[in-house]
């Protein structure tokens, strides 16, 4: 009889009525205050031109690795994700360790600007910004460290580099085989879409296209994250979490149009990398010729990169120091977030530490 009387138990009205009071409050705090400082952690930049930022994190121990880091980040997103807030940052945790640690950021490219190509960015903005690295730190070795887009350029200096000067290739959620992103490729449909149209009206690609287009990947992912954010508006650290990744991924960049159609055709399309048929500079790009130790960090939930799509980078590649990780989490919380802390970050610093003397 117990049983049955506890499955019709009437719940507690009081407290529901308390908890729906408190989540009122707090969802009209959620809409009036400030969004959440990001990217706190002391840095200063030695280097600007146009959509390039270059900084070095000031350090946060006496004792650094020889070797720098140099972070490459994807061209459609701000850096900050690797810095959130203080005790919920790669870059923070990196420096802690006791690294070197400089990064290549992104600004909106200006309308004249719509002419960069993917040349431009691997073989002008990478080896510029090495160079950089070397001169402040006093060392030719450098390790370059790329997240998703950022990856795939770093990726593509390393094969166009083959003798140096970087010592290491570290990467998180990389694709090369650009054929296995389907819902990128319905979108992006030959047949359908006319990239040279969009391209040559509107020069450099609206962040709002994007936006849209990453958001068809899970068309029902916004509506349900509000509706878990309702039900956890009393929970602080929650909300916190939830402000910090939504402003994130709202602050989109938009893309430069060469870049951008260079990316659909040469890349989604034609599937030329790793075909090892694309070609910058008049040199071909050829996976093979990396050398160096490579990592390459995989999510089991990407619904951006997903699995096939970066699986083929370690077969390809001609290096024998090598090795793919795929940890739980998706396209941004293998990288950033609760998870990353467990998981991709001391997997990282294992595998960096051993090769930055």
């Amino acid at each position: 009889m117990s049983a049955v009387a506890d499955a019709f138990a009437l719940p507690d009205i009081g407290a529901e009525i308390e908890r729906a009071i408190q989540r009122n409050l707090k969802g009209l705090d959620f809409l009036i205050s400030a969004a959440p400082a990001m990217g706190q952690t002391a840095r200063d930049e030695i280097h600007r031109r146009g959509t390039l930022s270059l900084y070095h994190y000031r350090p946060l121990v006496d004792e650094i690795y020889r070797v720098p880091l140099l972070i490459v980040m994807a061209t459609t997103n701000r850096g900050y994700i690797l810095d959130l807030a203080p005790g919920q940052s790669m870059v923070e945790h990196l420096l802690l360790q006791g690294y070197d640690v400089y990064m290549m950021d992104w600004n909106a490219p200006r309308p004249q600007e719509k002419q960069l190509r993917i040349e431009d960015y691997v073989l002008d903005f990478i080896p510029d910004s090495l160079r950089r690295v070397q001169a402040r730190s006093g060392e030719e070795d450098v390790t370059l460290v790329g997240y998703c887009m950022g990856g795939v350029l770093s990726t593509l200096y390393a094969a166009l580099h083959p003798d140096g000067p970087i010592k290491n290739l570290a990467l998180f959620t990389t694709p090369v085989d650009f054929s296995r992103m389907k819902l990128f490729h319905a979108w992006s449909d030959r047949r359908y879409f006319d990239v040279d149209r969009l391209i040559d009206t509107v020069g450099n690609v609206p962040p709002e296209m994007l936006f849209a287009s990453f958001d068809m990947l899970r068309p029902a992912g916004r509506s349900a994250g509000a509706v878990q954010l309702w039900d956890n508006m009393a929970n602080d650290e929650f909300v916190k979490s939830y402000r910090m990744f939504d402003r994130w991924g709202a602050e989109m960049l938009p893309l430069a149009g060469e870049y951008f159609r260079q990316t659909v055709k040469e890349l989604m399309w034609d599937n030329k990398l790793l075909r090892n048929e694309l070609v910058l500079g008049g040199r071909k790009v050829l996976l093979q010729n990396i050398k160096v130790p490579v990592l390459h960090a995989l999510a089991q939930h990407d619904h951006i990169v997903p699995y096939e799509a970066g699986q083929p980078l370690i077969a390809n590649i001609g290096s024998t120091d090598k090795e793919e990780v795929v940890l739980k989490g998706g396209h941004v919380s293998l990288a950033a977030g609760a998870n990353a802390v467990r998981r991709l970050w001391p997997k990282l610093d294992d595998w960096l530490g051993v090769r930055s003397t």
